[in-house]
């Protein structure tokens, strides 16, 4: 399969699909589209956090600020997986995750040797040329990078490809702990407005409440651990602490966004 990350929106992805479907029968799994508008570092989060749970496949991402720039297009092998998008770090948190102990192949695209796309009732372009437009890679770049890699016996077969080792990394920050005291940060906030710090979730283990950058509230293992309206400190699916409300938004409650400082202390 090939799924499809980005931050299009719609109806941008059709296009993406109409590329893919034109050169390739995989079958197509949207993750998501509505992602945070170029806002690389959460998509990077979720997408380590979510690709894991997919069998092997090729997975095309396009989150991209730096569209029609200078910024390279990549592919990276990581283990039994293949991922395609811009060379910005947003691959390489779930690339790492997804290659485990396997070292990363990772793979710059020459734009111009990728066959072209090319709309219905159009003569096919020059390839010199190079990407159809400058503010839609997705459909021109990324899209026939993801059908060559995934129809390839590999990436090193794929005559668009050129090695490197040095791609645009990104690495989520860690939390400091000591003496029943953590310092992070927020990572993502989600759509249910769910507070997902980067302190590991054992910081609450045996405790019963913590204070939050001066906020109290208990410690709980589901968001009914306390009434409907109620502030709790919990760990959720990814491992990580979250600042949340039974049936609320954490992100109003704890006065909390993307990239602030959190402030976890123990009270017991």
């Amino acid at each position: 399969m090939i799924t499809l990350t980005s931050d299009f929106g719609t109806p941008y992805p059709a296009a993406m699909k109409g590329v893919l479907l034109g050169r390739t029968d995989a079958r197509l799994v949207d993750v998501g589209h509505d992602f945070p508008r170029q806002d690389v570092r959460t998509a990077a989060f979720w997408l380590r956090e979510t690709l894991p749970y997919f069998p092997p496949a090729t997975h095309l991402v396009v989150v991209d600020p730096g569209v029609g720039t200078d910024r390279d297009a990549i592919a990276i092998r990581a283990g039994e997986h293949a991922l395609v998008g811009p060379d910005n770090g947003v691959l390489l948190p779930a690339a790492r995750r997804l290659a485990g102990d396997a070292a990363l192949e990772c793979y710059v695209v020459d734009e111009a040797s990728l066959e072209p796309v090319v709309p219905a009732g159009e003569s096919v372009p020059d390839r010199s040329e190079g990407p159809r437009s400058n503010t839609f890679h997705g459909r021109d770049v990324f899209a026939p990078t993801a059908a060559a890699v995934h129809d390839s016996d590999g990436l090193d077969a794929v005559t668009a490809l050129t090695p490197t080792a040095d791609p645009v990394d990104l690495e989520l920050p860690t939390a400091t702990l000591e003496d029943g005291r953590a310092v992070g940060e927020v990572l993502v906030v989600d759509d249910f407005g769910n507070v997902i710090t980067n302190v590991p979730g054992a910081f609450l283990e045996t405790r019963e409440r913590v204070v939050a950058n001066g906020e109290p509230a208990p410690v709980g293992d589901t968001f009914a651990a306390v009434p409907a309206g109620d502030r709790l400190a919990t760990v959720g699916s990814h491992g990580y602490v979250e600042l949340d409300v039974n049936r609320g938004r954490g992100d109003a409650a704890f006065d909390l966004a993307v990239g602030d400082r959190v402030v976890l202390e123990s009270t017991n």
